[in-house]
């Protein structure tokens, strides 16, 4: 039998399965971004780009790991690796060389800027001219350059968003998402702001701004360079269910905007439970570091086990499923009260009637 349909179509644009890689290390040349296509991977969004490369200049270390202490394993991973620092020149070529060899795969060029409408301009043109599929505008990297007033230096500002979506906007071609910042109290704020600008979609979550731990051994914190640090950004399995959140409260608040939903991704039941709160693609960043780019044809089985397992033909039936199974503090009262009513009343009453009996319990909740 054949199984459940794992492609789908996103602001035009058709991805064979909905798993893509991640902006990061797994994106950072085009030999690895081929690699991840020849395995089997729908899309990527390559590593963060800028005009000027010789302004981004690493340190090292710059990762740490926050293991469980039972099991030893990765369950957090904190990284102060900042954008690209290979030449813009260079990713142009390799850009054009990929979709070249690979038209079918969807490619897609993560880019940042400084708060210049003649620098977004500029960059958006020079990209869009090798044939990439779509942008995704970091708005959002919450580590390094905001000197430059970069990354999430500019997502956390909902009327800098607005301003600079707009500008990409006014020259692209292409389909542009914005990659917003966890690092705000509202999601849906810069969300909004991106959306009313006219952004495609909303790519979430970045990472979330940490300090992963101390070496109780120096009493430095860590990852320690030169004996010092700064705060980094965090991914694993520990921040999925603050991605959740995010990526609920944004699909709830703009239902007719494309959403690509990453944090802590590492099988296809973790994939799942972004499409069922509102993603219609995924993205894998640390999951593909940690485990390897072949955990590809692991989350497309366990996704496809999923749409089989409810009856379910494609992917775009799994989208946004659970979106109408959140409500407020007091209706989940007023539900719980009516349901002791109904167990000791017996299973009689009509629909109408339960949901009056809903209302009521509400109704006293608020206004008592």
């Amino acid at each position: 039998m054949q199984g459940p349909d794992l492609s789908i179509v996103v602001n035009g644009m058709k991805f064979e399965n909905p798993f893509v890689l991640a902006s990061g290390p797994p994106g950072t040349n085009a030999r690895v971004i081929a690699k991840s296509f020849d395995l089997g991977w729908g899309g990527c969004v390559i590593k963060t780009i800028s005009l000027d490369a010789s302004k981004v200049i690493n340190t090292a270390p710059r990762y740490a790991k926050l293991r469980s202490r039972e099991t030893n394993e990765v369950v957090g991973f904190e990284n102060i690796e900042l954008i690209s620092d290979r030449p813009f020149d260079v990713w142009l070529k390799e850009l054009r060389q990929l979709k070249k060899d690979y038209p079918h795969k969807m490619l897609i060029a993560s880019i940042m800027e400084e708060y210049r409408r003649d620098a977004w301009h500029e960059i958006v043109n020079r990209v869009q001219d090798t044939g990439v599929d779509a942008f995704e505008l970091n708005l959002s990297c919450p580590h390094g350059l905001p000197e430059r007033k970069m990354g999430m230096a500019m997502g956390e500002d909902p009327s800098i968003v607005s301003e600079v979506v707009g500008w990409v906007k006014e020259v692209s071609k292409i389909p542009v998402w914005a990659k917003m910042t966890p690092n705000v109290g509202d999601p849906t704020a810069p969300a909004g702001a991106a959306v009313r600008a006219g952004a495609d979609g909303i790519s979430l979550i970045n990472t979330i701004l940490s300090v992963t731990g101390v070496d109780l051994t120096t009493l430095r914190p860590l990852p320690t360079v030169e004996g010092y640090a700064v705060p980094g950004g965090y991914s694993g399995q520990a921040v999925r269910p603050i991605a959740l959140r995010h990526v609920m409260e944004v699909a709830r608040a703009f239902p007719n905007v494309s959403i690509s939903g990453m944090g802590g991704i590492e099988t296809g039941a973790d994939a799942a439970q972004f499409h069922l709160l509102g993603s219609h693609t995924v993205q894998v960043c640390t999951g593909a570091m940690l485990r390897g780019y072949e955990i590809i044809g692991e989350l497309q089985t366990d996704l496809a086990k999923v749409l089989t397992d409810h009856k379910l033909e494609r992917v775009a039936d799994l989208v946004g499923k659970s979106l109408p199974y959140f409500t407020t503090h007091a209706d989940l009262v007023a539900r719980q009260k009516a349901a002791k009513a109904e167990r000791s009343h017996g299973p009689n009453r009509d629909a109408e009637t339960w949901k009056g009996a809903i209302a009521k319990e509400t109704e006293s909740l608020t206004t008592n």
